[in-house]
């Protein structure tokens, strides 16, 4: 109900893209048809915080919060931060957490670049990173970089649109070979990193 009704909103938002650079004016609903990542990977990322357990969880990218509340509402124990750089669109998200009443979800607004460093701070560990924010290789990478020493082998790191551009083609293939990243899983849509040094040394690919 909550991603149709966003699918209908025509109210109007300044949105602020710090990936392009490019501000613009768009409507909620056409913002919605775009950027609302589908049920099926929603209720994937749901079924990955579950069955992991994960208490202590990062988002790289909030929108409207749609994946955000997967992420947190399969458990009450969950801590997630999200972060997003778009004030207007992180206030639609704020509204989205309320009218749901999930509690568990701290929303960092302002650029990821400057407010990942303090973020960091807030976590003595991070069991599962999400990442659909600034969709370039020099991002991504620094993302990735900046939160490996807070993950462990049990940590799980899940980043969005893969193939999107040649850039994140390059950061896929660059953390695929990082000597601390073990096995990966490509579902083109999403991929998904393990740490574990216990798992087989491969990089999967298959349909979802």
């Amino acid at each position: 109900m909550l991603r149709k009704n966003l699918k209908k909103d025509k109210r109007q938002i300044n949105i602020t893209d710090f990936g392009t650079g490019k501000n613009r004016r768009s409507t909620i609903s056409l913002v919605s048809y775009k950027s609302l990542k589908s049920a099926k990977y929603a209720q994937l990322l749901f079924r990955i915080a579950h069955y992991t357990k994960a208490k202590e969880i990062l988002e790289f990218g909030t929108s409207f919060g749609i994946s955000t509340i997967y992420l947190a509402s399969c458990s009450s124990d969950i801590h997630c931060i999200s972060m997003e750089g778009c004030p207007e669109t992180a206030k639609i998200a704020l509204e989205n957490f309320n009218k749901l009443s999930i509690k568990n979800i701290d929303l960092v607004i302002g650029s990821i670049d400057e407010t990942l460093n303090n973020t960091l701070k807030r976590f003595n560990h991070i069991d599962l990173i999400f990442i659909d924010a600034n969709h370039s290789f020099n991002a991504v990478i620094e993302y990735f970089e900046k939160c490996m020493p807070k993950m462990n082998k049990n940590s799980i790191l899940v980043i969005d649109d893969i193939y999107w551009s040649n850039g994140m083609e390059k950061a896929w293939d660059f953390i695929k070979k990082h000597p601390k990243v073990n096995s990966t899983i490509d579902l083109f849509q999403f991929g998904i990193v393990f740490l574990n040094d216990d798992l087989v040394k491969k990089n999967y690919k298959m349909r979802y």
